[in-house]
C-alpha cells in the first residue's frame, strides 16, 4: 500500500538556510513582503528572491503557485521554490499552495520556509496528498517521494494541528490504492481482506459470505455476482467512538470489475471499469481516517462486493429477482447492477443497525458525468437538512458536490409490467431514476443521501490534490460530515 510522506515540524533556524540541501521553499505573500526567513534568503541570493517577487511572472501568478529559481547562488539547494501565498490564507489556498510545492519539489527532500504563515498544517496536507504515487505494479526505478520539513515560528503547535489531519491523508491513500488497484489483484476475497486489516486500527469488521447473504434475502446483489468465480461478500465494518446514540450509515458499491454482463459494455474503455468499487473504497477510506483521528462517533459501513461478469450462470436481461426488501425487480440491463447490490446492502443497514442517517456511494451512472462532468459528485436526498450538512462539509473540504432534483414522474418510469419495477427507466434523467429506484428502499423515517460519484472517483487527468487516476474525492466530506454533526463536543 502507498505510505504518505512524513512530515517534520521545525523552529527556523536563519543561519543554517544556507547550508540546507535538495530542495528548498520559501512563502512570499502577494505584495511581495518578504518575512526574516526570506529576508536571508534574499540576501543569500544577493537580491535575487526580492526581483523575483517584483517581477511580472509573479505578479501574475495565481495565489498557491509556484516559481523556482534553479541552482541559485549563494545557497547549498539545488533549487530555491518561491510560493506565492497570503500570510493567513484559506483553507484552500493552503492546500492548494502545498500541492504546487508537491509538484515543483519533484521526489528529493523538501524544506519549507513557513514561518508564521497561518494553517501550515493544511499547507502540509495539500503536499502530503499531491505526492501520492500509485507505483505498486511498476518494476522499474520507482522510488517514492523523500519527506519534508516545515520551518515554522511555532513547531509544536503545528505538529499537534498535523496530527488531527494525518488521518486524513492516510484515509485518503488508502481510497485511491483501492480504486487504482486492477481487478486480477483487487479481488472480492482481496478486497476483504485489506477491510478486515482496519481491525488494527479498532474497526470491528465483519465479513458476510455467500451463505450469509443466501439466508438474509440478498437476492438481488447474489443475482449480480452469479456469472463470476470470485464470491460475492458484505463487509461491515463498526466504528464505536461516541455513546448509545445511533450510527450514521455508510453505504458503499464495491463492484471490483463490471463488464456490464450479458448487457456486455463496448470494449473501448472497459479496462477503466476497475474503478466500479469507487463508492466502497471512498467508505473504506473514510472509516480509517475516522478511526484513525478516533472520531468521538458511532459510525457503520457497509460494503457490497461482487463483478458482474457474462457467464453461463449470470443473470439475464428480463430475469425477476426479489429483493431482500420483498419487492420484486424485472432486470432490463444487467450492466445497471450497482443499484441491485446497493438497495440489499441498504436495507440490511436499516434492519440491522436503525441508523439515525444513511449515505449511499456509488459510480453508478455515466449520465452524471453527462449533467456535471467530473468537477461535482450528484447529491440526491430526501432530507432538506441531511443533505444541506453534507454540502456545507463537501464545500468546507473542497470537494465537488451538486444536489439533483428527485420526484414522482421519474419514480414513474420504473414502472414494470411484470414486476414490482425495473432496475432501468430509460436513457433520460439516468441518474435520477437510479437514485429513485434506490429510494425505494429507503424507510421513511431514515435521513438519506446518494452520492453518484461516477464522474469523481477516478479522472484522466491531474487534479488540484491528486495526480490522474483516482482521487479520493469523499473522504474528507464524510470526515468534515462527522466531525461537525456527529462528533460529541
Amino acid at each position: 500500500m502507498t505510505k504518505p510522506i512524513t512530515l517534520s515540524f521545525t523552529e527556523t533556524d536563519l543561519d543554517a538556510l544556507s547550508g540546507i540541501e535538495g530542495k528548498l521553499a520559501v512563502i512570499v505573500p502577494p505584495e511581495g513582503k518578504l518575512d526574516p526567513a526570506g529576508r536571508r534568503l534574499n540576501r543569500l541570493t544577493k537580491g535575487a528572491l526580492a526581483r523575483l517577487a517584483e517581477a511580472e511572472s509573479f505578479d501574475k501568478a495565481k495565489v498557491g503557485d509556484t516559481v523556482s529559481l534553479s541552482f541559485p547562488a549563494g545557497l547549498a539547494a539545488e533549487a530555491l521554490i518561491v510560493c506565492k501565498l497570503p500570510r493567513r490564507p484559506s483553507v484552500e489556498e493552503a492546500r492548494k499552495a502545498g500541492a504546487s510545492l508537491a509538484k515543483a519539489r519533484g521526489k528529493g527532500h523538501l524544506t519549507i520556509c513557513a514561518g508564521s504563515t497561518a494553517r501550515a498544517e493544511e499547507l502540509g496536507l495539500g503536499l502530503v496528498l499531491r505526492c501520492y504515487d500509485f507505483a505498486d505494479h511498476k518494476t522499474g526505478e520507482t522510488a517514492p517521494a523523500e519527506d519534508a520539513t516545515l520551518l515554522v515560528t511555532k513547531p509544536e503547535d503545528t505538529a499537534a494541528n498535523w496530527a488531527g489531519l494525518a488521518p486524513l491523508a492516510d484515509g485518503v491513500f488508502f481510497t485511491r490504492d483501492l480504486v487504482n488497484e486492477p481487478s486480477n489483484v483487487l479481488t472480492t476475497t482481496d478486497f476483504a481482506k485489506r477491510l478486515e486489516g482496519l481491525i488494527d486500527h479498532g474497526v470491528e469488521v465483519e465479513v458476510l459470505e455467500e451463505v450469509d447473504l443466501e439466508k438474509l434475502g440478498m437476492r438481488t446483489l447474489l443475482a449480480v455476482g452469479q456469472g463470476s468465480e470470485s464470491p460475492s461478500k458484505v463487509v461491515v465494518m463498526q466504528w464505536k467512538g461516541g455513546g448509545d446514540e445511533p450510527p450514521l450509515a455508510l453505504v458503499g458499491k464495491g463492484v471490483v470489475f463490471d463488464t456490464g454482463g450479458i448487457s456486455l459494455k463496448p470494449a473501448g474503455g472497459m479496462e477503466d471499469m476497475t474503478m466500479d468499487m469507487g463508492g466502497a473504497g471512498t467508505v473504506a477510506g473514510a472509516m480509517k481516517a475516522i478511526a484513525g483521528r478516533k472520531a468521538k462517533a458511532n459510525v457503520v459501513a457497509l460494503v457490497g462486493l461482487v463483478e458482474n461478469m457474462p457467464d453461463g450462470r449470470a443473470q439475464r436481461p428480463g430475469d425477476v429477482v426479489k429483493s431482500m426488501k420483498g419487492d420484486t425487480v424485472e432486470v432490463i440491463n444487467t450492466d445497471a447492477e450497482g443499484r441491485l447490490v446497493l438497495c440489499d446492502v441498504m436495507w440490511y443497514a436499516q434492519e440491522r443497525f436503525k441508523p439515525s442517517g444513511m449515505i449511499d456511494l456509488a459510480t453508478l451512472t455515466g449520465a452524471i458525468i453527462i449533467s456535471l462532468g467530473h468537477e461535482n459528485a450528484g447529491v440526491f436526498s430526501n432530507n432538506d437538512a441531511f443533505c444541506n450538512a453534507f454540502l456545507k462539509a463537501a464545500k468546507t473540504e473542497g470537494e465537488g458536490a451538486w444536489r439533483m432534483p428527485l420526484g414522482q414522474a421519474y419514480d414513474d418510469k420504473l414502472k414494470s409490467r411484470i414486476a414490482d419495477m425495473k432496475n432501468v427507466g430509460g436513457r433520460d434523467a439516468g441518474s435520477i431514476t437510479a437514485a429513485q429506484f434506490l429510494g425505494r428502499f429507503v424507510k421513511d423515517d431514515c435521513p438519506w443521501i446518494h452520492l453518484d460519484i461516477a464522474g469523481v472517483a477516478s479522472v484522466k487527468s491531474d487534479t488540484t490534490l491528486a495526480p490522474k487516476g483516482a482521487t479520493g474525492w469523499g473522504v474528507l466530506a464524510l470526515d468534515r460530515l462527522v466531525r461537525d454533526g456527529y462528533e460529541e463536543v
